[in-house]
């Protein structure tokens, strides 16, 4: 791939210190496989560079077209898909929820207990599509997520919601149905499976299956072909194995690309965390957001929509007031959260560059972000679970923006 960092308006010395310090810090030591970054600004790619393996026991270095487990930067798209709806008048964000899934019209909410000796009581406000785009909906990720457990949580197993994949995504929202949320909606943030509904509710309110809206309506335009839910044979020899690094340091392998589940189609796409994709492909999606939503010609989504979704919906506070639990893709002091993306407000409360970004991550540390102000968006893919494991966001973003050259974003 073609790059020029001066006419990005990056110092090339600088720049291309963030590939020694991602090689000689953790893929020659071993901590990570290997990885992709991506860094593109005012529309020019300045940075693309591909380090270490894909799969280890295979001893297959990393590829420009390898594919990865993209779990949570997936919840972006899926929120996009359900924004385009909105779009076309089909619903509002002040809608409740339960317009258009009629179980959630009885929801509870926690107040104290387990089991049968559970308390609930009726929510103060009706849930709505808002609501679940901003994970302030009062559902939570059931026990899902490692060293975080919710009272609620063990509801979530009583009603039979699990990762064997055995439900449809109607099935799946119906025993949704009947989980306690953990707060009242609006009232909280919590990160959860509210993305999943959110798919959903694209079926629902399309008509359409949930991937083949993806397909149509966002992949083909995007010129995204190896994004999806599944890794078909003639692809296999490109998807990337999946590490767990232990408590000694050492790296496992977690999901081996030929026994993987990626293999065969899902029951229940997950919007929330089930697609894989290249680099490509995802640098695609992030020019169209970075372009206010056009790409190629073509208004995916509108800007107006889009500079909604990038704003913080928690009202005044971030997610250090908001925020029930500690896991989730980012840290919490001076970020809000919109639509499907967190944002940075507070560039001195978080301790961070780039204010006004919006962005998001995943399981296996990937990350992406977007900088509207500096016409900029940056890619970083690796596969090891789980995310928190090494600041890679604080990091890459101190490098790449610490090699910008003097002068006005688009002088």
């Amino acid at each position: 791939m073609h790059t020029d960092p001066l006419a990005a308006g990056f110092s090339r010395t600088k720049l291309d210190k963030l590939v020694e310090h991602l090689d000689t810090r953790y893929v020659q030591p071993g901590k990570i496989p290997g990885c992709r970054v991506l860094v593109s600004r005012r529309g020019v790619t300045a940075l693309s560079s591909t380090l270490g393996q894909m799969d280890i026991e295979r001893h297959k270095p990393m590829r420009e077209d390898t594919i990865f487990r993209i779990y949570s930067m997936s919840k972006p798209i899926t929120s996009i898909a359900l924004m385009m709806l909105f779009e076309e008048g089909r619903f509002q964000l002040s809608d409740p929820v339960y317009k258009f899934i009629p179980a959630w019209r009885d929801h509870r909410v926690w107040v104290e207990g387990s089991g049968s000796e559970m308390i609930t009581r009726p929510p103060t406000t009706p849930m709505t599509i808002q609501h679940l785009l901003c994970h302030t909906a009062g559902l939570t990720y059931g026990g899902f997520l490692p060293g975080l457990e919710l009272p609620v949580d063990a509801a979530y197993a009583a009603a039979g919601i699990s990762r064997a994949g055995t439900d449809t995504l109607a099935s799946f929202a119906e025993k949704l149905a009947h989980v306690p949320l953990l707060y009242d909606p609006g009232t909280r943030w919590s990160y959860s499976l509210a993305t999943d509904i959110c798919g959903y509710l694209v079926e629902v309110i399309s008509g359409q299956p949930f991937d083949a809206f993806l397909r149509e309506r966002l992949f083909e335009p995007l010129a995204m072909p190896d994004t999806g839910f599944t890794v078909p044979d003639d692809k296999l020899d490109r998807f990337a194995a999946c590490y767990e690094r232990r408590v000694d340091k050492t790296l496992r392998l977690q999901d081996d690309p030929e026994t993987s589940r990626y293999r065969t189609a899902p029951i229940a796409p997950s919007g929330a965390g089930g697609l894989v994709g290249t680099m490509s492909d995802y640098a695609n999606f992030c020019d169209m957001l970075r372009q206010g939503g056009q790409f190629r010609g073509q208004q995916i989504i509108g800007r107006p929509t889009l500079e909604l979704m990038t704003r913080n919906h928690l009202g005044e506070q971030s997610l250090a007031q908001m925020a029930m639990g500690g896991f989730s893709e980012t840290s919490n002091e001076g970020v809000g959260f919109g639509l499907g993306f967190a944002s940075t407000t507070d560039a001195v409360a978080s301790g961070t560059v780039g204010e006004g970004d919006f962005y998001w991550g995943g399981l296996a540390s990937t990350l992406f972000w977007v900088d509207p102000v500096e016409d900029l968006y940056v890619i970083f893919m690796t596969q090891v679970i789980p995310s928190s494991l090494f600041n890679f966001r604080g990091q890459v973003k101190n490098i790449v923006y610490g090699a910008i050259t003097a002068g006005l974003p688009n002088a």
